[in-house]
């Protein structure tokens, strides 16, 4: 049925079948005024409302679309998570023995950086400044902590003269040469008092691939020039950008340094500190590509004892971040004389026992570091 005529112009309006009725029929706007005027018709669109979706429409759509891809990111986050807890390398660094220390409060991380040579080419050995030596000893020996009262990170310098257990007293680095890392371990356990809880192992190679997977690589900063034939570095004062090869001979210079290994030590600590910013880098978090490269190559760099996993991981990860933004300690077992020549060794660094025993005793119990040994 067709709609009634309003009452106002039926009377003098032809019907349907007058031929009138298409010339003399209202023009479209008023047919549109006179419909919404009829019983049961919706009210009329406000002025100015738009014929398209209303805002709140648009922005329902639009917390969908952030929401999807918020899934999508963590979607594949937690795919690249499991990917790369499936690829770790596992090395056998912890064993049980006579005498071991117990476990204090906390956890405990040994970081060591290899100097194996084995998977380099010759032509990699000569751009990295590595030389051929087939010896496998260890340029960085560190000791990570964090519990309660925020994370530590102590270095002990590989010329430390210590107890290597079935070898009398050696550089500490010659234990890995010695026994791999498990001897390594122990020897840090029993020349510290505490318990290694975690182990993570980095090379030459690994290195310098990880800081090659980062936007730009990592910034350093040197407060003098730094110029070591032995090790490549030709660095003058200030900041820089530094690549996977520029980063490793800045990390490995020594001899012209007037500090020597304790230097080198300190330039450690500030290299890994400029790998846990740029690992947490926007540019890296916020593009799916460029994480799963980082991930790829990280995990193909490191070798960690058998229990340690992606969780571990992302715990000691997190308390290197806090060290590198300022909210935890980094330090130096306290020395009592560098550069002591001894007949076998060479020159060797003697520890101060009082010093390093207070700064352990700290380290077992989860108290801060004194500050008379926090240099």
């Amino acid at each position: 049925m067709g709609r009634p005529i309003p009452p106002s112009w039926s009377s003098s309006w032809p019907g349907p079948s007058s031929t009138l009725y298409r010339a003399r029929r209202p023009p479209w706007w008023h047919r549109r005024r006179i419909a919404r005027s009829l019983p049961g018709r919706r009210p009329p669109r406000r002025r100015g409302a738009g014929s398209g979706p209303s805002r709140l429409a648009w922005l329902r759509w639009l917390l969908v679309a952030l929401l999807v891809l918020v899934l999508l990111v963590v979607a594949g986050g937690v795919g690249l998570y499991v990917r790369a807890g499936q690829e770790l390398q596992h090395v056998d660094a912890l064993g049980d023995y006579a005498g071991r220390p117990a476990a204090g409060r906390g956890t405990n991380w040994l970081l060591v950086g290899s100097d194996s040579r084995a998977e380099l080419t010759p032509e990699q050995r000569k751009e990295l400044h590595v030389g051929n030596n087939q010896v496998r000893n260890t340029d960085t020996i560190m000791v990570l902590h964090y519990g309660d009262h925020g994370p530590s990170l102590v270095s002990l310098p590989r010329d430390s003269y210590v107890p290597v257990p079935g070898y009398g007293s050696r550089k500490i680095n010659e234990a890995y040469a010695d026994g791999g890392p498990r001897l390594l371990t122990r020897t840090v356990e029993q020349a510290t008092g505490l318990r290694i809880d975690r182990y993570a192992e980095v090379s030459f190679l690994g290195l310098v691939q990880v800081v090659d997977a980062l936007p730009d690589g990592v910034r350093l900063c040197l407060e003098q020039p730094l110029r070591d034939e032995r090790s490549g570095a030709d660095f003058p004062a200030g900041c820089r950008r530094m690549n996977g090869t520029q980063a490793l001979a800045y990390v490995r210079a020594r001899y012209a340094d007037p500090q020597g290994d304790l230097g080198r030590v300190k330039r450690q600590r500030r290299l890994i500190g400029a790998l846990a910013d740029g690992m947490t880098d926007s540019r890296v978090l916020l593009d799916p590509f460029r994480l799963r490269r980082v991930l790829d190559v990280s995990v193909a760099a490191l070798r960690v004892d058998q229990q340690a996993g992606m969780a571990q991981l992302l715990d000691m990860g997190w308390a290197m971040k806090q060290i590198s933004g300022g909210s935890g300690t980094a330090t130096t077992v306290p020395v009592r004389q560098p550069g002591v020549m001894v007949a076998g060794a060479g020159s060797v660094l003697l520890w101060d026992e009082n010093g390093a025993s207070r700064l352990f005793r700290a380290l077992r119990h989860d108290d801060p570091i004194p500050t008379s040994v926090a240099k």
